[in-house]
C-alpha cells in the first residue's frame, strides 16, 4: 500500500523560504510521477508541480515557476518542494500525490495516492 507523508509546513514571512518533504513508502516508485498540489478553503485543489521519479524531469504551474523547485532523493524515497520568495497568495494546505506513469498531468483525479497535507502560511 502506497503511503505518502508530508512535512515541513509552517508560518513564514513574505519573501521567505520553506522546504516541504514527502516521504513515500509501500511501493517501487521508479515508474511514478510525483505531484505537489495546494488548496485553500472553499477552492479547488490546484496543481503546483511534478517530478518524474525515474528521469527527474519537472514541470511547474506558471504561478510558481522560478520560485519553487521539486527534487527527489531516490535512496530515501523522498520528494522535496523547495519554496522561495513566498507570497501571501501561496498560503494553502500543500499535498503530495503519486500516479503511475510519467505523462504530465495537472488533474487531481489522475493521481491515485495522496498524503494528508501540510499547512503553509505566508504572512505579509
Amino acid at each position: 500500500q502506497v503511503q505518502l507523508v508530508e512535512s515541513g509546513g509552517g508560518l513564514v514571512q513574505a519573501g521567505g523560504s520553506l522546504r516541504l518533504t514527502c516521504a513515500a513508502s509501500g511501493g517501487t516508485f521508479s515508474g511514478y510521477a510525483m505531484g505537489w498540489f495546494r488548496q485553500v478553503p472553499g477552492k479547488e485543489r490546484d496543481f503546483v508541480g511534478l517530478i518524474s521519479w525515474s528521469s527527474g524531469g519537472t514541470y511547474y504551474a506558471d504561478s510558481v515557476k522560478g520560485r519553487f523547485t521539486i527534487s527527489r532523493d531516490n535512496a530515501k524515497n523522498t520528494v522535496y518542494l523547495e519554496m522561495n520568495s513566498l507570497k501571501p497568495g501561496d498560503t494553502a494546505v500543500y499535498y503530495c500525490a503519486a500516479r503511475l506513469g510519467v505523462r504530465i498531468t495537472t488533474r487531481t483525479d489522475e493521481y491515485a495516492y495522496w498524503g494528508q497535507g501540510t499547512q503553509v502560511t505566508v504572512s505579509s
